[in-house]
C-alpha cells in the first residue's frame, strides 16, 4: 500500500466522497486533479492495473462529480478502464491498494461494490444504451431532476451497440448527455471511419453559446416548441454543415453536438457542463484528451501503458521480471505460427477486433499489412466480415478474446456455421484470466459453442498442439473451426516444431491406467499430469489413466468406448463452466449409450468467479493440483 500523507494530498484527504468535492471553490479543482493524478500514478506503480486510460480522464472525472449530484445523478462509464479516479473520489481511496487483488476492489465499476457505480462495466459500447434506459426509467418514476451521463471513448464508438443506442436516443424523448472521450486510442490505436470523422470535426468555440442564447430567446417568445424543434434543428444543422463544409453524423441524427473541447481544462469543463446540464434533448459533448496525460512515458508509450505492470513512478522505467528460460505465451505462439502459415498459404488472412497487440496479430500486420485487418471494437462484424472472405475462398483466422466473442454468437451461427464456411475462430484468454475478473473470464465458450451444428471445437494442451491445430484448420474443407487457448504461458520452451495435420475428433492417451480415467481438454491437462503423479505417489493402490480429448466437438467416441469398457470411475477436467461443457458432453454420451459409470466433473462453478491472481482463482474453484487430487480420490 502506498503511504498517503496529508502533506502530499492535502485536498484529496478532504474528499472522502463527491459531496465534499462540491464544497471546494472552482479555482481549487486543478490542484485536486494534480493530486488525483499523482495518487493514481503512485498506486499503480506497485499494484498494476489500467493506467493510461484513467490518467486521461482525471479532469473529466473531477468535473463530472463537481457538477452532478452523484450518486443520485448517474454516470455510466463505458468499459471501465478509465474509472480509477472515479473510484478514488467515491469512498474507495483508502482501499484502492486492494484494487484487482483477490477479495479486494473490483477491477471495473460494479453496482455491487458502490452506489456510485451505476452500471456493470467491462465490455465496450454499452454505456449509451444503459444510460438511455436509466433516463427513461427516471422519467417513468417521476424523477425528472435526475441527470444521466454516458462516458464513452472513441474506440468504443466503433461498436455496433453504441450506434444502436445513438439511434434509439435520437428518436426517444430523453435528456441524456453523452460524453465522447476522444484520444485516438482504444487499447491499440483507434481505426476506422468514426476515428476519421472525429478527427475532422471542428466547431467554432463561440457557436454553441450563441445557439443556446438564441434558443432561449425563441423559447421565451413562444416560437420554439416541441412541434417546431426538430425542423429548426435540421435547418440549423444543414446551415452549419454548409458553412463548415463538413458533415456531423450526430447532429444529422438530431442529437445536439458540443465541442470538440479540451478535456484537460477542468475549469472550462465545469463551465460547459453547467451550461448544457439542464438542456432538454439528447446531447453529445466531444472532448479531446491524451491517454496517459501527466505521465510522460505513458503519453507517448502507446499500448504498452494501457496496463504496463509495475514501474518506477519517478523515471517511468518498467520493472520486468527475468523471463529467460520460460515458455512463450500462447498468444505469441499463435502470432508467429499464423505468419508462418500465411507465408505458405496465400489464402490466409488475419482479423481482430481492436486487439492486434493483445493477441499478437500485430506480428502478421507488420509483415503482411495487406493481409491482416483490425476492424475496431466490433466483434460481430469481425466474424461476419471473416465469413464474407471465407465465402469467396480466403481462410480468415479471426482472433477474439473468449469473453468478447460472446457478442458475436449470432454471427457465428447465422453467417458462418449454417453455410459451413472455413472461418478459423481463435479464442484467446479462454478460461480464468485472473485480475480482470468476471467480465473477462473466458468461462462460457465451450458450453455455448457445443450445441452449434457444423462447428469443430478444439483446445490444445500445449504449444505444439496449438501449432498442429492451426495447421489443420487451414487445410481445405475443414469448415468452421474454433481453437481456444488461455491467457499466459504454455509449458514448452522449445515450442517451434514441424506442423502436421491432426485427425478431426481424435484425442490421445497420455498415460496408461486401470482404475480411474481422467479426461481433460486444453492446457489444464498439464496441471492434471502433476495431480496424477502426486495421487499415485500417495495412493500406490490407484492407477490413473490420462486422456487429452483435444476436441470437444466432435467427441472421440472410440476413445470414450474404450474408457467406458475399462474404468470404474471417470473424472473430466476443463477450464470452463462445468454446466454444458466437456463433463456434460461425456455424461450425455454415456446416457445415450445406456452406460452407468460414476463421473466427477471438475470445472468452473455455476456462478461468476471473482477477480484475483490465477493461482488464487484456480484454488477457489477446485481446479489446481489440490482440487484435482480431491476429484480423483473422493
Amino acid at each position: 500500500m502506498t503511504e498517503k500523507t496529508t502533506s502530499e494530498y492535502p485536498l484529496l484527504q478532504r474528499i472522502p466522497l463527491p459531496a465534499y468535492l462540491r464544497q471546494l471553490p472552482l479555482e481549487q479543482l486543478p490542484e485536486v486533479c494534480r493530486e488525483l493524478r499523482q495518487d493514481i500514478i503512485n498506486e499503480l506503480a506497485d499494484n498494476p492495473g489500467h493506467f493510461a486510460s484513467s490518467l486521461g480522464v482525471v479532469e473529466l472525472t473531477v468535473a463530472l462529480h463537481y457538477v452532478y449530484d452523484t450518486p443520485y445523478d448517474r454516470i455510466v462509464w463505458d468499459v471501465g478502464h478509465q474509472a480509477y479516479g472515479h473510484k478514488i473520489l467515491t469512498g474507495r481511496r483508502e482501499a484502492f491498494y486492494t484494487n484487482r487483488r483477490f477479495h479486494g476492489l473490483r477491477p471495473f465499476p460494479s453496482p455491487e461494490e458502490s452506489e456510485y457505480d451505476s452500471f456493470t462495466c467491462g465490455h465496450a459500447s454499452n454505456s449509451i444504451s444503459a444510460a438511455l434506459g436509466m433516463a427513461l426509467a427516471a422519467k417513468a418514476k417521476g424523477e425528472e431532476n435526475r441527470h444521466v451521463v454516458a462516458v464513452i471513448g472513441d474506440g468504443s464508438m466503433s461498436g455496433g451497440l453504441a450506434f444502436e443506442g445513438l439511434n434509439n436516443a435520437a428518436n426517444t424523448p430523453n435528456d441524456v448527455l453523452i460524453i465522447l472521450n476522444d484520444n485516438n486510442m482504444s487499447i491499440d490505436r483507434s481505426v476506422g471511419g468514426m476515428k476519421n470523422l472525429l478527427h475532422e470535426l471542428q466547431i467554432n468555440p463561440t457557436y454553441n453559446r450563441i445557439r443556446y442564447k438564441a434558443s432561449r430567446k425563441l423559447l421565451s417568445w413562444g416560437f420554439l416548441n416541441e412541434s417546431r424543434k426538430k425542423s429548426i434543428l435540421r435547418f440549423n444543422n444543414s446551415l452549419k454543415s454548409l458553412i463548415n463544409r463538413q458533415q456531423n453524423v450526430f447532429e444529422g441524427m438530431d442529437i445536439r453536438y458540443f465541442g470538440p473541447t479540451d478535456g484537460h481544462d477542468v475549469i472550462e469543463l465545469v463551465r460547459t457542463l453547467r451550461v448544457i446540464k439542464d438542456m432538454q434533448g439528447p446531447k453529445i459533448l466531444h472532448i479531446h484528451t491524451v491517454k496517459g496525460k501527466g505521465f510522460g512515458p505513458a503519453e507517448h508509450g502507446g499500448a504498452i501503458w494501457h496496463a504496463p505492470g509495475k514501474f518506477d513512478p519517478q523515471t517511468g522505467q518498467l520493472i520486468k521480471t527475468d523471463e529467460s528460460g520460460l515458455p512463450p505465451k500462447f498468444q505469441d505462439v499463435f502470432g508467429h505460427t499464423l505468419l508462418e502459415l500465411a507465408r505458405e498459404n496465400s489464402r490466409i488472412v488475419g482479423v481482430t477486433p481492436a486487439m492486434p497487440t493483445g493477441c499478437s496479430m500485430n506480428i502478421m500486420m507488420e509483415a503482411m499489412p495487406e493481409r491482416a485487418y483490425d476492424v475496431g471494437i466490433a466483434e460481430g462484424h469481425a466474424v461476419t466480415f471473416s465469413a464474407g472472405m471465407a465465402k469467396d475462398g480466403l481462410v480468415p483466422f479471426c482472433n477474439i478474446y473468449s469473453s468478447f466473442a460472446q457478442r458475436a454468437y449470432d454471427n457465428l451461427i447465422h453467417d458462418v456455421c449454417i453455410s459451413r464456411l472455413n472461418v478459423v475462430l481463435c479464442l484467446d484468454r479462454a478460461g480464468l484470466v485472473g485480475e480482470d475478473g468476471p467480465t473477462h473470464h473466458g468461462a462460457f465458450d465451450l458450453a455455448y459453442l457445443r450445441p452449434i451444428p457444423n462447428l469443430t471445437i478444439a483446445s490444445p494442451m500445449d504449444e505444439h498442439e496449438l501449432r498442429h491445430l492451426m495447421f489443420t484448420a487451414q487445410l481445405p474443407d475443414k469448415g468452421p473451426f474454433v481453437i481456444r487457448y488461455p491467457r499466459g504461458r504454455g509449458s514448452q520452451e522449445d515450442w517451434k516444431c514441424p506442423m502436421h495435420e491432426i485427425q478431426i475428433g481424435r484425442g490421445r492417451k497420455l498415460k496408461e491406467g486401470k482404475d480411474i480415467a481422467l479426461l481433460s481438454i486444453g492446457p489444464i491437462g498439464t496441471v492434471a499430469q502433476e495431480a496424477i503423479r502426486q495421487v499415485e505417489a500417495e495412493h500406490q493402490e490407484l492407477s490413473i489413466a490420462h486422456y487429452d480429448m483435444r476436441f470437444l466437438k466432435p467427441l472421440d467416441e472410440r476413445l470414450l468406448t474404450e474408457v467406458a469398457a475399462t474404468f470404474k470411475k471417470i473424472v473430466t477436467l476443463e477450464d470452463g463452466i462445468r454446466t454444458g461443457g466437456l463433463g456434460s458432453a461425456v455424461l450425455e454420451w454415456l446416457s445415450d449409450h445406456g452406460i452407468s459409470i460414476p463421473v466427477v466433473r471438475i470445472g468452473l462453478p455455476d456462478r461468476f468467479v471473482e477477480h484475483g491472481s490465477p493461482q488464487d482463482l484456480y484454488h477457489l474453484c477446485g481446479m489446481d493440483v489440490e482440487g484435482i487430487k480431491g476429484g480423483l480420490t473422493n
